[in-house]
């Protein structure tokens, strides 16, 4: 194995797996691994996990990932994580705390998508609070206090005993060093953290009060220490680095929410044309998976509703971030496919085919326009309302629901197929959505910058590009996600002064997808029959409200 190469590892902590990926100085992923990790839904809207298991699958996987690099664990310069925004409580003795309506300790993490806490996050928006201005106006139940209040007042033996709620990211790096270090990224994005106020941000007490969440900080459960991400947290501690495969003392640094590394791999390559960072203010960075973001940097605050933030210094430092973001996608591309009868048939028959189950729908759509001499409007009579797990924006509507008018009674592939197609022009409308809803308050977005699972599949990409009208730029590292939290590895190992010389030195650009202009009349009239179904749907539950 190769011992003097410098490199640095990325540690993703996704939904469903944690990957890490090696990476060189100048950006290149020399390896990769991936291990699954355990999911729990003890009832319908439960999510929950373990941080046990998932630190142990980060161990698996930052093993197979040195072995497929070819490099030795002392070759590594720095290591730092990324994760979902999901909740880790701990007791007083440092073990995992349960969070869940079963008691197992090991069920200990309330994960991002969990939405036990609609109520609670109801009542805290309910208060009109200031801080509630950056975050769009309305506190997801997808975020920290709603999910805190719901421990307390649902799990009072539970809140008694804990000792610590950490962000995943940000319990990774506890893990790691001991060091207990928030990032600037968790806590400003799902915490309310004020970012911009004093030299490192600070904690709005009124509002935990007037939630009734006080003795949150009596004492501190939510971290007393806040940094930006990329700072050095600390050094590998000897059973971490044991556990992880790695030697002791590598540098470890402040992590970063998953969706956001993803940014920062994204934007970087945006340094290469342009120096300096006034050029990323025109680019949305979408980062697609189970859910997808929407990430706009701007140099001073602005205030959209239904976008969370504006949020200082969370993702590039001394920008204004603001958030948009879908709380289904590549969820409700795999429910739709699921939920079909003709499901099961479509599987068997992609593993007959060695492809998977999108690469057969992507050809039979490729088909059927050849077929019909048609385009995107194959599914004019189609529509899909793709709020399936309740908006997060531009609505900021957790009570919303999916819908899909057109339907007949052909069980066929072809029709799962065209449901399909419908669905993914559904996200790109939602992602139009957003766009114009930045827009609005006065940035100028033209380019889109992309990246995960989404960005893999040629039809989604196309789609977005066409009913956006935006170029869409992919990063020539595919593993972008990995990337950006390779780049907060390398700045705390102190190969990098800044995070952005290391975005715009290991960060670079690859394929182009351009717009076809020629469908922007079917997408315009399309978009308004989009628009029109939540408004009917609103209406309807308007209707219905007194049986709710």
């Amino acid at each position: 194995m190769k011992s003097k190469q410098e490199v640095v590892i990325g540690v993703d902590v996704g939904t469903g797996s944690v990957r890490a990926g090696v990476f060189s100085l100048r950006g290149k992923m020399l390896g990769m691994g991936e291990s699954p990790i355990e999911i729990f839904r003890p009832k319908p809207g439960f999510v929950e996990q373990s941080s046990d298991n998932i630190w142990e699958s980060a161990g698996a996987a930052i093993r197979r990932s040195l072995k497929v690099a070819g490099v030795q664990p002392r070759s590594v310069l720095g290591i730092s994580f990324d994760a979902t925004c999901s909740l880790v409580a701990r007791d007083k003795q440092d073990r995992p705390l349960s969070i869940s309506p079963t008691s197992k300790p090991n069920q200990n993490i309330v994960v991002w998508m969990d939405h036990r806490a609609i109520d609670q996050a109801d009542r805290i928006n309910s208060t009109r609070h200031s801080v509630l201005r950056y975050v769009g106006g309305k506190l997801s139940p997808e975020q920290e206090p709603p999910k805190l209040l719901w421990i307390k007042e649902k799990m009072p033996g539970t809140w008694k005993r804990v000792a610590k709620f950490l962000d995943l990211a940000d319990f990774m790096t506890y893990r790691a060093t001991g060091n207990d270090m928030r990032s600037l990224c968790t806590v400003v994005c799902k915490w309310t953290y004020l970012g911009h106020k004093g030299r490192h941000g600070r904690w709005d007490r009124s509002f935990f009060r007037e939630i009734g969440l006080d003795d949150l900080f009596t004492p501190c459960r939510a971290g007393e220490t806040v940094r930006p991400m990329g700072a050095n947290a600390g050094s590998l501690r000897e059973q971490a680095a044991k556990e992880l495969g790695l030697a002791p003392g590598t540098a470890v640094g402040v992590g970063i929410i998953d969706a956001h590394a993803g940014g920062l791999g994204v934007l970087g390559s945006a340094f290469e044309d342009e120096p300096g960072d006034k050029n990323v203010e025109h680019i949305l960075a979408l980062i697609g998976g189970t859910s997808s973001c929407h990430m706009a940097t701007t140099s001073k605050p602005i205030f959209v509703k239904g976008i969370w933030g504006p949020y200082f210094g969370a993702m590039m430092p001394g920008k204004w971030l603001l958030e948009g973001g879908q709380s289904a996608t590549g969820a409700l591309i795999d429910h739709i496919l699921a939920d079909s009868a003709t499901g099961a048939t479509l599987s068997e028959k992609a593993r007959v085919e060695e492809k998977t189950p999108y690469e057969m729908l992507n050809g039979i759509i490729r088909d059927l326009k050849r077929k019909n001499r048609k385009g995107p409007e194959l599914v004019a009579n189609l529509h899909v309302l793709p709020y399936f797990h309740g908006n997060r924006s531009p609505h900021a509507d957790p009570y919303a629901r999916g819908v899909i008018d057109g339907l007949s009674l052909d069980r066929s592939l072809d029709d799962l197929a065209l449901r399909y197609y419908a669905a993914i022009q559904a996200i790109a409308y939602g992602t139009r959505q957003i766009m114009e809803a930045l827009n609005t308050k006065g940035l100028s977005i033209d380019k889109i910058y992309a990246c995960g699972g989404g960005t893999k599949n040629r039809l989604w990409l196309q789609e977005h590009a066409d009913v956006t009208g935006c170029e869409i730029i992919l990063p020539k590292e595919p593993e972008a996600m990995l990337l950006g939290t390779a780049l907060l590895a390398a700045t705390a190992g102190g190969a990098f002064e800044h995070l952005s010389e290391a975005m715009a030195a290991m960060c670079h650009a690859g394929s182009i997808v351009r717009p076809d202009l020629s469908t922007n009349n079917f997408h315009d009239l399309k978009y308004g029959v989009f628009q029109n179904m939540y408004r009917q749907q609103l209406k309807s539950r308007n209707l219905m409200s007194k049986f709710q």
